[in-house]
């Protein structure tokens, strides 16, 4: 008699250890209760590759995979592991690590070059749907290209022609990724002490496109088989994306679409309104984005939103293409990337319309479950499904794209059902801080400069500043280690800067207000925040806006009292959630231009411990920065905290000290 095997039920998310946050608990029993996986729920389903994760396992050529685990009890004596061809657990660990490099850097500079290519058409009046909005931006980018704001005649100093100025700054920046002789001409925009640094260890970036390619050909098999010439090679790779890439995404974006200065908004899946058309942009480039918010406002489509039933159009957004629209115009973010899922399962979400990185495959899996629309629009990130629709975007028809885009969301809205659950929960938020509006806080319209943000760390109200950035993972609980690690350093009066899913987690749990700092930080740093009016987090943009701390961070050191190169500031980086390769190459350049930089979770090195060893400990005696990896949140925001006191007693400022109000015979005895 045949037995029936019983099938056995699928393992599933408990909300509460799943994640830190009220309403996505809520939306976890929600899709479980509707019998719809989320990422939350494979995560408890499949377990990570152990000999992965530690980044030993080699599939560089048909011979393999070849998996050198480590010996129960750790190496003792030599390391004898080696894969067919020979190859080294540390060299296999330093090319997975590269490739990870190049993967990051290559996001981050196609998403430069497609802006820099819009730029090109913008600057040639190809285009009525794109144009110059920032001109102030565009004369201070202009110089750092090698390209002339004046003009001599006869005798005198003339103003150029802006339009001939933008034509040129978009030639020079589109050359950036293919020239085929020099320099990336925005590395001499780091302190002098880290470019001479760059030069002499050999690492500076010929163009971004070259160092991508040849990390690939490093890694193929049979090439590059020394773990530090390979990290040589990382460094150029990921200076071409934190000094030129992303960093030439930021600029021209500012440019094209404004540069952000501080606005109020909102951010949780709460944002989305029952009543009204919900359009949410997910991914990374504001291109399309950009034209979606300008068309969602016109009259013209509310009054149809208003024809079909609807009250009005809600834009939310998710990820960075959320934080890029948030910082120019208000629109708030409805979650981070562990987020993308459920604000379909509310149910209202009239159309998702994704462009590239951080998307979910399984996005369409939950829109079939719901009358949601989802709309890819970008050439290199299509989908398998075939209830996903393809609508390529071009920038000279952009705006006929997004019209298109938003009436179907507006159409499609009647077809929404009457199983509804939006999640009551959001938080206000301020964002849209950047170099140039952290100027204007600490000193005005005529006397801005970072000189009183020096004077407050030399003084020690403010301890130092932590660049805390990057994505959610779905091995740790969502929203934890991001909140633990920022409460415990503005507590302990150290500014945060951020950036991409961090900072829209920051913002879902109240810390981008400056209300928050009474509430959460020590007295020094609140002192400060109530000063100038100022959350004690603030929110720079998108991911490849880390640049942004880059040159904030230049800016201190410009601004004098605090060094001469990044590596003598007060400052330390992290990652608490990190998921994606991007976040590697981020780490890279940041360790590279001289920063302390945690890693939450763990980095694929732990596998070949001589190797870690080289990122960890010795990068240090080379470029100032270095790699150092700690899943505890509190243990991690005190490795920070220690090498911020570790520079303090460096420049000799570990002591607070108290401003004297000095008369002019104390001024003159200075002088003297």
């Amino acid at each position: 008699m045949a037995v029936e095997k019983k099938e056995k039920a699928p393992k599933l998310a408990d909300p509460i250890a799943a994640s830190y946050e009220v309403s996505t608990q809520e939306m976890i029993v929600r899709s479980q209760k509707l019998g719809i996986d989320t990422v939350f729920d494979r995560a408890v389903a499949m377990k990570p590759c152990n000999i992965g994760i530690q980044g030993i396992c080699c599939k560089n050529c048909a011979m393999g995979p070849c998996r050198l685990p480590l010996p129960k009890g750790g190496i003792e004596g030599e390391d004898t592991r080696k894969g067919l061809c020979g190859a080294t657990a540390n060299t296999i660990a330093a090319r997975n690590f590269a490739r990870m490099v190049a993967a990051g850097a290559a996001a981050h500079s196609d998403h430069g070059r497609c802006v820099a290519e819009v730029f090109m058409s913008a600057a040639k009046k190809e285009t009525d749907a794109y144009k110059i909005k920032d001109t102030q931006k565009l004369l201070a980018v202009a110089p750092h290209l090698g390209v002339a704001t004046t003009v001599e005649e006869d005798g005198e100093t003339k103003d150029r022609d802006l339009d001939e100025i933008a034509l040129e700054v978009a030639e020079v920046a589109l050359n950036e990724w293919g020239k085929a002789e020099g320099e990336l001409l925005y590395l001499k925009r780091a302190p002098q002490s880290n470019y001479d640094k760059w030069v002499k260890e050999g690492v500076l970036p010929r163009n971004i496109d070259r160092e991508i390619v040849e990390i690939m050909h490093r890694t193929h098999m049979g090439v590059d088989q020394d773990y530090k010439n390979l990290i040589k090679q990382c460094t150029r790779a990921s200076l071409a994306d934190g000094w030129g890439g992303s960093m030439l995404a930021t600029d021209l974006q500012d440019v094209l679409f404004g540069t952000p200065t501080p606005l109020q908004s909102e951010a949780n899946l709460g944002i989305m309104k029952e009543d009204h058309v919900n359009i949410i942009v997910h991914g990374h480039e504001p291109v399309l984005s950009e034209m979606i918010v300008a068309v969602a406002q016109t009259q013209e489509m509310i009054d149809y939103a208003k024809e079909k039933g609807a009250k009005g159009i809600q834009l939310g957004g998710i990820c960075c293409t959320a934080n890029e629209i948030l910082q120019r115009h208000g629109v708030p973010p409805a979650g981070n990337f562990l987020q993308q899922e459920l604000a379909i399962i509310t149910g209202a979400c009239d159309a998702m319309v994704v462009d590239i990185q951080c998307i979910m495959q399984n996005l369409a899996n939950v829109a079939k479950c719901f009358h949601t629309k989802l709309i890819t629009t970008h050439p290199i990130a299509k989908m398998e499904q075939d209830n996903v629709i393809h609508i390529e975007f071009n920038e000279h028809y952009a705006l006929e794209d997004a019209t298109r885009i938003v009436k179907m969301a507006i159409e499609n809205f009647q077809n929404r059902g009457t199983d509804v659950m939006i999640p009551s929960y959001k938080a206000t938020q301020i964002a849209g801080f950047g170099v140039e509006s952290i100027k204007y806080h600490l000193g005005g319209t005529f006397r801005g400069d970072y000189y009183t943000l020096n004077d407050n760390i030399i003084n020690g109200r403010i301890r130092g500043v932590a660049g805390v950035v990057g994505c959610n993972n779905a091995r740790s609980r969502h929203n934890e280690v991001h909140i633990k690690v920022l409460k415990e350093l503005i507590k302990n009066d150290v500014l945060v800067l951020t950036t991409g899913c961090d900072g829209i987690t920051a913002a879902i749990h109240g810390l981008l207000t400056p209300e928050a700092a009474q509430v959460h930080c020590g007295p020094g740093l609140a002192e400060v925040c109530e000063t100038v009016g100022i959350p004690p987090i603030l929110h720079l943009g998108s991911c490849v806006d880390n640049s942004r701390i880059l040159l904030a961070a230049t800016e201190v050191v410009k601004a004098g009292g605090l060094g001469s190169d990044l590596c003598d500031l007060p400052v330390a980086g992290s990652a608490p959630e990190w998921m994606s390769e991007k976040a590697i190459s981020i780490g890279h350049y940041f360790v590279s231009s001289g920063v302390y930089t945690v890693f939450g979770g763990q980095i694929p090195t732990s596998g070949a411990p001589v190797f870690h060893d080289y990122i960890s400990k010795e990068l240090e005696s080379i470029y100032g920065g270095k790699w150092d990896v700690e899943p505890d949140p509190i243990k991690h925001a005190w490795l920070m905290i220690d090498h911020i006191d570790r520079k303090r007693k460096e420049l000799g400022i570990d002591k607070a000290r108290e401003r004297v109000l000095m008369d002019m015979a104390d001024r003159q005895a200075l002088e003297g």
